[in-house]
Order: structure tokens, then C-alpha cells, then sequence
């Protein structure tokens, strides 16, 4: 068993090997095939004309992902860190909703969170350099978050207040029945979204609005530029510490599948396992 579960780990979790880099090729298109299903179901006409060829396939896909998900467990070198980390999470929430639509009518269509799982290919073509630059934008949007939270708690502020004006101004009358609804325009506005199925129409109210519109254009950037700053100091950092950072290969996590770590680490930056 021991030998069993050794062999098994090598093909699931490896994509160095040939079997594991044939079973990841082979689970990726399952994970295509299982995506563009539930969204073919999703077209009224076809569900109406193929539904015992829809609830079919989703009873298969369902079950291979149940019993991957099951072998990952089995033969994870620590099932807790596997569980914990991102493709856990992933796999967990991809086999869920079958079982939930029990329970919960229409739910299969949540089957979509599996497209996440494609991001194993970054893996499987040895696409390293691409994991490390998603794991430097992740620490960059880690690092500016107290500043966003900050400017967006100033952007909600100003919705609250310029809507609770317009509400003042235009009244219920032209659409501006309440605050809430009123705040609502506000962020669509702010956001220089424009749905435009409310609109002001005293000259005081579109006074407002433009105020609001320009307002909006110097907000979009703001955020970009808070985390452009953290993705330069980062930069920066990284060649300080390595020049030489950018050809290094990534190290791969055996026990969570964590992968963005360099060649010189001797334990996984997520769960702690010895690399």
C-alpha cells in the first residue's frame, strides 16, 4: 500500500514525470470539457433538448473529480496542508455543488469555480517564471491593502454623501426614491459605469453629476497606482536581494502544491514542508 499510495503521489502531484504530466494533460481537458458543459446547460434550448445527456455528464465528471480529489488526500505527503492551500480549496469547491444541488436546486452551475483549476497548467508547461510574477502581484495587492481599504472606505463615504444630496435635490419624482437608491447612482456614476436608468433632471442635480463624473476619472487610477508602487519596491527589493532572481526556476511544494519558491529554500513558504 505503501509502494501504491508512492507511485500514485508521483503521477498526481509530479508533473516532471511522463505519467504525471499525462494525467495533468488529461485532467485539464476534463476541466475544459466539465466548464463548457455547465455553460451549454445554461442555454435554455439545450437543456430542454439534451437534459438526461447534461445531468449524465455531470454525474461523470463529478465523479472522477471526486475520486481525484479523494486520491490527492490519500496520498498528499500532509492532508491538512493540501486541503489548506489554493488548489485544495479549488478542488473541494468543484466537486461541491453536485452534491449541494441534493440540497439546493440549480447549484450545479457553480461547477464553473472549476475553470480555477486550470491554472495548473502554469505547472505543467514548467511555466515557473509566470507563478512567480502572480505571487509577486499577490504580495503587492497584500501590501497595499490598508491603503485601498482606506481609499475605497473615502470612495463609499462620498457615495453616501453625494447621494444622500441628490436624493435632497431630485426627490422621488425622478427616480431618486430613497437614499440607498440614491447612493446606488452615486457609486454607477463614481465608477463611470452609466447605466443610465436613473438620471438627474434639475440643472442643480446634473451640477452633481458632473462634479461626480470628473470626480470618477481621478478615482479609477488611484488603486493602480497604489499597487504599481508596492510591484516597483518589490521589484527592486528582488534584485537587491538576487540580480539574478529572474532565471532561477521555481521550486515546487510536494505537499500543498505551493509553487513560486526559490531553488535555494529549504521549506514551503505556505505550509512549511520540507521542499
Amino acid at each position: 500500500m505503501a509502494s501504491l499510495r508512492e507511485r500514485l503521489y508521483i503521477i498526481i502531484f509530479e508533473a516532471d514525470t511522463r505519467a504525471g504530466k499525462n494525467f495533468d494533460i488529461a485532467l485539464l481537458w476534463a476541466i475544459l470539457f466539465s466548464t463548457l458543459i455547465v455553460m451549454l446547460e445554461s442555454v435554455k434550448e439545450l437543456r430542454d433538448a439534451y437534459t438526461i445527456w447534461f445531468e449524465t455528464s455531470e454525474i461523470f465528471f463529478t465523479v472522477i473529480f471526486t475520486i481525484e480529489f479523494i486520491l490527492r488526500i490519500w496520498t498528499a505527503r500532509k492532508a491538512t496542508g493540501y486541503l489548506t492551500s489554493f488548489y485544495g480549496i479549488v478542488d473541494f469547491l468543484s466537486v461541491l455543488p453536485t452534491y449541494l444541488e441534493l440540497v439546493i436546486t440549480s447549484s450545479q452551475y457553480l461547477m464553473i469555480i472549476r475553470i480555477f483549476r486550470l491554472m495548473r497548467v502554469f505547472r505543467v508547461l514548467k511555466l515557473g517564471r509566470s507563478m512567480r510574477e502572480a505571487d509577486a502581484l499577490w504580495l503587492s495587492l497584500k501590501a497595499s491593502r490598508t491603503k485601498i481599504g482606506v481609499f475605497l472606505f473615502a470612495v463609499f463615504n462620498i457615495a453616501v454623501i453625494m447621494g444622500t444630496i441628490m436624493y435632497l435635490v431630485e426627490g422621488g419624482e425622478n427616480g431618486f426614491t430613497s437614499i440607498p437608491r440614491s447612493i446606488y447612482w452615486a457609486i454607477v456614476t463614481l465608477t463611470t459605469v452609466g447605466f443610465g436608468d436613473i438620471h438627474p433632471h434639475t440643472d442643480l442635480g446634473q451640477f452633481f453629476s458632473v462634479i461626480l463624473m470628473i470626480l470618477g476619472y481621478g478615482i479609477i487610477a488611484v488603486p493602480t497606482g497604489i499597487v504599481g508602487v508596492e510591484m516597483f519596491k518589490d521589484s527592486n527589493n528582488s534584485k537587491v536581494d538576487n540580480p539574478h532572481a529572474i532565471r532561477l526556476e521555481a521550486t515546487h511544494c510536494h505537499n500543498c502544491g505551493r509553487t513560486g519558491h526559490l531553488p535555494s529554500s529549504n521549506f514551503c513558504m505556505q505550509c512549511g514542508s520540507e521542499l
